[in-house]
């Protein structure tokens, strides 16, 4: 079996290198620009993104743990990387409601780390997520899990942006006899929040909260929201102009504002190296 070495970022997809890594049993980490997958044994073993809740944030927001108890865990085994088997040990959460809660983070963060299949930042091997075992999953089982969901969400509406970008609702749309589902997602959209800050409000899967965001906006009443137009500087006072020169000076360089999903994945980035 061929021993992973540390990669820097390469083209490669992160699709494709995580079915190599899958092949060779390695253990590690695989980073992109929208989060890390963690292997174990050639398997996934969890996956984060800062555009979905984590699994703390799914198990207390769901009212399944206190925030103590999750704390707790945190402080007593996070750096021996056990604490979901220190949260079943300390009688804090049943096994099984661990394990649904972790399949459920780790499928939904995978979908936005292989939505757009981007290039790999690097694979450090050996690193282990402070959450340990809880259940491995085939790397096949995930690729083929994000991508049925990333043809649902397109079916239901094909535009993207609607994952990542701030949502409004659409002016003069009458919303009524809505699902009950639906109709408490379209009461957090207030023109600030995301499709994850939504679902981390909700206490809900993100995938779910994805699904109803998209029908919502087939149905015309959210979109992403528009960003604000750039103020216009004031012309300087008469009294304190400055003298003009002959000689014209450089030119401005021309800059293109960031879409909003490209300057979302750019903080993400920014803050996934930082940590």
């Amino acid at each position: 079996m061929t021993t992973p070495t540390r990669t820097a970022r390469t083209d490669e997809p992160a699709s494709a290198l995580l079915g190599t890594l899958a092949a060779q049993g390695a253990s590690g980490a695989l980073s992109t620009e929208a989060g890390i997958v963690y292997l174990a044994a050639g398997h996934v073993v969890h996956v984060e993104s800062a555009l979905t809740p984590d699994i703390g944030a799914l198990l207390t927001h769901s009212g399944a743990l206190a925030p103590d108890g999750w704390w707790e865990a945190i402080d007593q085994a996070g750096r021996r990387c056990r604490v979901g088997r220190q949260l079943v040990d300390s009688g804090h959460l049943a096994a099984g409601a661990l394990e649904l809660c972790h399949l459920g983070a780790l499928f939904d963060a995978a979908y936005f780390v292989l939505a757009h299949d981007g290039p790999v930042l690097r694979f450090r091997p050996g690193v282990s997520h402070w959450l340990g075992a809880v259940r491995a999953v085939p790397v096949n089982t995930v690729l083929r899990e994000s991508r049925r969901r990333r043809e649902l969400l397109h079916r239901i509406w094909p535009e993207p942006i609607i994952d990542l970008a701030p949502l409004a609702r659409v002016p003069g749309t009458d919303p009524a006899d809505l699902p009950t589902r639906r109709s408490r997602t379209l009461a957090q959209v207030d023109g600030v929040r995301t499709a994850a800050q939504i679902a981390t409000a909700l206490a809900c899967r993100t995938f779910h909260t994805l699904v109803e965001l998209r029908r919502l906006a087939a149905a015309g009443l959210v979109a992403p929201k528009a960003p604000a137009p750039a103020p216009v500087p004031a012309p300087a006072p008469a009294s304190v102009s400055a003298p003009v020169s002959a000689e014209p000076g450089p030119a401005p360089r021309p800059t293109a504002p960031d879409e909003p999903d490209t300057a979302l994945l750019r903080r993400l980035l920014h803050a996934l190296e930082a940590l």
